[in-house]
């Protein structure tokens, strides 16, 4: 009887997870971390599913003024983002294994203009339009947190 409930159990909690493919209700919440920029704080939520990262901000009509999201691959590669289904205007900061930036690139909403790696890198962040200029934040500067070796 015992086994007979824990797969029901386990039935059940199947069935509420989100299946690849289905429609997306709206903007996706995930687990964020903090980051910082020297001494700018960033609580980035972090995309490292390949769902997780197809949907990143989409259909969100706003994000705090240091929230952002760190998207988080499996290896270097060169790295290209669109705008499909984004509400906001960002701006995104590749960024090598270290948390060095490699290029910022600034992305218009609702777009599918690409933006990408100028090399291979394994992390993309995606702030708000205009949050790395504001803080004359440039390629060589260092972001730091959890994800990045020293």
């Amino acid at each position: 009887m015992t086994i007979i409930k824990y797969a029901l159990a386990a039935a059940l909690v199947a069935s509420l997870a989100p299946r690849p493919g289905a429609a997306q209700e709206g903007p996706q919440q995930l687990p964020a971390i903090r980051l910082t920029a020297g001494f700018h704080l960033i609580e980035a939520e972090v995309a490292q599913t390949p769902l997780q990262r197809q949907v990143g901000l989409m259909n969100r009509p706003s994000m705090p003024p240091n929230g952002g999201m760190l998207f988080a691959f499996e290896a270097p590669a060169q790295q290209c983002f669109w705008m499909k289904n984004t509400l906001l205007p960002l701006s995104i900061a590749f960024l090598a294994d270290d948390g060095t930036i490699v290029n910022i690139e600034e992305m218009k909403a609702q777009t599918l203009e690409s933006h990408c790696s100028k090399k291979p890198v394994r992390f993309a962040l995606e702030m708000n339009q205009g949050w790395f200029d504001k803080r004359g934040i440039k390629p060589g500067t260092k972001i730091a947190g959890a994800p990045f070796r020293p």
